[in-house]
């Protein structure tokens, strides 16, 4: 092996022996995540699905009442609805609310936890107008449309996956546990690298070896191809995954993006409502059906209530065949007179925005859907085997050093 090689496959081992142990637990609670939404929608049914009644759907100002009698201290901050006739009404509490007073009616779900889908979530980080924050972090609460019962209440920030997440991110450790995971990811970026480099073979004969499993040889044999061989095919879906972990990671990918691509840093503050006296705020109904007006194909509809009196309305809508749950249109409602006073359709968006926006999606293997998501799962319970077999083939190598050295001296 040239001096060359040599150092590569050096920097590839003990990289790999610092970060292995890392690597292998963001792999598997990476796999766990990527049928996150699958797993809870069948995991609590109950919440998220209904029997389709013959009668129309119920006024959401009906439905809202339901939730103020469930928790009435509660406030609401945003109602998501589907087209779909046998998903529930999602209602977003601003804040906890107190406990709830024992749900009637069918499908009540007290106690019950499980993290809402990802498409369940409230209008952004943006909010509405003014005052806007990143969440008020209450919980939600699932209503049956047709009947006003209270199918389940989740509070995202309590749930399996939810916990799943934090850990994965290094978040359970806050700024020094992300940072931490992002240096693991920029590193299994250089195993990956190297590997591939060490992978390379030199002639055409030694390529179909590499390629190849060969099954039915020694375990020490099969432990070698599973590192080579799977590792090569792996390596192209795990340097994807492990390069949007850096960008997830690392808040100057971002900002060096919107640079690259002459984006604003920061969303623009959303607009304003014209304060009238004496004036209620425009219903829900009413901005439910100008967004069904506008996006009569949509497949769900989020209303984010404004905050204070000069707030706006703001309505997400997200088209069939969305590339994303996140890739949204929206439009800003004045909160009185149920103006339009603004919108912005998903290719509208700065390019720096829509390419960050892909990160997790891309990261997590929901981008396009079930083929994406079982390509996640399967490389990424993959990429944690490879810190293993790669341990194990350095020992083999060590071991059949000291025998080499053994034999040596004997003779």
């Amino acid at each position: 092996m040239s001096p060359t090689k040599t150092l590569i496959r050096n920097i590839h081992l003990y990289l790999g022996l610092a970060s292995g142990l890392v690597i292998v637990f963001v792999c598997l609670t990476g796999s766990i995540l990527a049928f996150e939404k699958e797993i809870d929608q069948a995991w609590h049914s109950e919440h998220y699905f209904v029997a389709p009644a013959s009668t129309a759907r119920l006024p959401l100002a009906t439905l809202a009442a339901a939730v103020r009698t469930y928790k009435p201290k509660a406030k609401i901050a945003g109602i998501k609805v589907y087209a779909d006739p046998t998903r529930t009404v999602e209602i977003s509490l601003a804040g906890a609310g107190g406990p709830g007073k024992g749900a009637k009616g069918e499908g009540a779900a007290e106690g019950r936890k499980g993290r809402p889908a990802a498409e369940s979530k409230p209008a952004g980080k943006e909010g509405a107008g003014k005052g806007k924050g990143k969440g008020d972090g209450g919980p939600r609460i699932y209503v049956n449309p047709y009947t006003a019962a209270i199918a389940g209440e989740v509070n995202p920030r309590d749930t399996f996956f939810h916990t799943v997440e934090q850990l994965h991110r290094g978040l359970v450790a806050g700024k020094i546990g992300k940072l931490v995971m992002g240096v693991s990811a920029s590193i299994f970026l250089f195993i990956l690298g190297t590997g591939l480099v060490l992978w390379w073979p030199a002639t055409r004969k030694a390529m179909t070896q590499r390629l190849q499993v060969k099954w039915g040889s020694s375990w020490k044999r099969l432990n070698h191809d599973f590192h080579i061989v799977l590792g090569f095919y792996a390596s192209l879906v795990l340097f994807i995954m492990a390069l949007t972990g850096v960008g997830m990671s690392f808040e100057w990918v971002g900002e060096g993006i919107n640079k690259l691509t002459n984006s604003p840093l920061k969303r623009p503050e959303p607009p304003v409502s014209t304060v009238v006296a004496g004036a209620a705020p425009f219903a829900a109904d009413a901005v439910l059906a100008l967004a069904r007006q506008q996006a009569p194909g949509a497949v769900s509809y989020t209303l984010q209530l404004p905050k204070d009196p000069e707030g706006s309305m703001r309505v997400a809508m997200l088209p069939a065949g969305a590339i994303t749950d996140g890739a949204t249109n929206e439009v800003f409602l004045d909160q009185y007179s149920g103006k339009v006073i603004s919108g912005q359709t998903y290719e509208q968006r700065p390019v720096g925005q829509r390419i960050r926006g892909l990160f997790k999606p891309v990261h997590t293997g929901a981008i396009f859907g079930w083929p994406t998501k079982v390509l996640a799962l399967i490389f990424g319970l993959l990429g944690a085997t490879f810190p293993i077999t790669g341990t194990i083939m350095w020992l083999n190598r060590i071991r059949k050093n000291r025998k080499k050295q053994r034999t040596l001296q004997a003779v």
